[in-house]
């Protein structure tokens, strides 16, 4: 009796009504209850969920990880071959032709080792080993540059070293002193030409 009377005269001091004191006291002891209280259902599942998702997105994250390191090195291995692959062109780039111009030279060496010659057998032998150079020059794209009589100066595929008057127009190809050459679209030598001077 004594405690119920000091707790009213305590809540009274304080400057609330007993009803107002006690719902705050069951408050109190309804929170402090539901501290050591596990989670109810829908709360648990909930947790339940968002691990699950944190799971699926922790394999996810692994799986990217891993086709990217994959895709580096891929692509490491590429650029690794086409540098090898460059580095080989370079040194054999002209396996190819080196290989169309041992059988000229061939006939070249037989030739001299015969030893007794007429023109006739030197002729034959030398347009036979032409006609090798010939093919060899096709197989890899040496083209000839040998412009004809009249044909417009073209100053990518001709070098016109004297002007000399004609009868033809300005600025065309009287005589060719020097056939050139071109491997596929690519100039290697002008055909060395004389020009027609303007009238």
């Amino acid at each position: 009796m004594q405690d119920q009377e000091n707790q009213e005269l305590s809540q009274q001091g304080n400057g609330m009504d007993p009803a107002t004191a006690a719902a705050a006291n069951e408050a109190a002891q309804a929170s402090a209850g539901q501290a050591g209280v596990p989670p109810t259902g829908d709360a648990a599942s909930a947790q339940s969920d968002l691990e699950a998702q944190l799971s699926a997105t922790e394999a996810k994250l692994a799986e990217m990880h891993d086709a990217f390191m994959r895709a580096k090195a891929d692509a490491e291995n590429i650029r690794r071959r086409a540098q090898e692959d460059v580095t080989k062109a370079h040194k054999f780039a002209i396996e190819s032709f080196a290989e169309a111009m041992v059988p000229v030279r061939d006939s070249l060496e037989m030739a001299l080792k015969v030893e007794t010659q007429t023109v006739e057998a030197i002729r034959e032998g030398v347009e036979m080993t032409l006609k090798q150079l010939s093919a060899a020059f096709e197989k890899n794209r040496l083209l000839e540059v040998m412009p004809q009589a009249g044909e417009k100066l073209d100053p990518n595929k001709h070098q016109a070293v004297a002007v000399v008057p004609s009868e033809q127009e300005a600025n065309t190809v009287v005589t060719v002193l020097q056939k050139g050459y071109m491997i596929a679209d690519r100039l290697l030598r002008p055909a060395i030409v004389t020009a027609a001077a303007p009238k």
